[in-house]
């Protein structure tokens, strides 16, 4: 079964960047759509991302549009996102989740795979 495991977050002054990696092991996630999703303290997760199998397409939260990155690497079995001018609002933790699909879903509930969280604290 594939595993999943977030890292990269951190504490961030405003307007910063941070890097979150999403690596797979025991098995691949080249034919999967991937999505990062977040969930802040006393709120529902909510989706931040995702990028199809082949990294071709790509979809983001409005609140998070120009200001992240999705991107995958299959051949490292790694998904990334890049997050750049970084607000206070995205303090959550970040969830890395995988879907044995080829397509994107915004959906939570679509994906099969989960990380279990890095946390991202961005200060004022």
């Amino acid at each position: 079964q594939v595993q999943l495991v977030e890292s990269g977050g951190g504490l961030v002054q405003a307007g910063g960047s941070l890097r979150l990696s999403c690596a797979a092991s025991a098995g691949t996630v080249s034919s999967y759509a991937m999505g990062w999703f977040r969930q802040a303290p006393g709120k529902e997760r909510e989706f931040v991302a995702v990028v199809s199998w082949s990294g071709e397409t790509t979809y983001y939260a409005d609140s998070v549009k120009g200001r992240f990155t999705i991107a995958r690497d299959n051949a490292k079995n790694t998904v990334y996102l890049q997050m750049n001018s970084l607000k206070p609002e995205d303090t959550a933790v970040y969830y890395c989740a995988g879907r044995r699909r080829l397509f994107a879903s915004k959906t939570g509930a679509d994906y099969d795979y989960w990380g279990q969280g890095t946390q991202v604290t961005v200060s004022s």
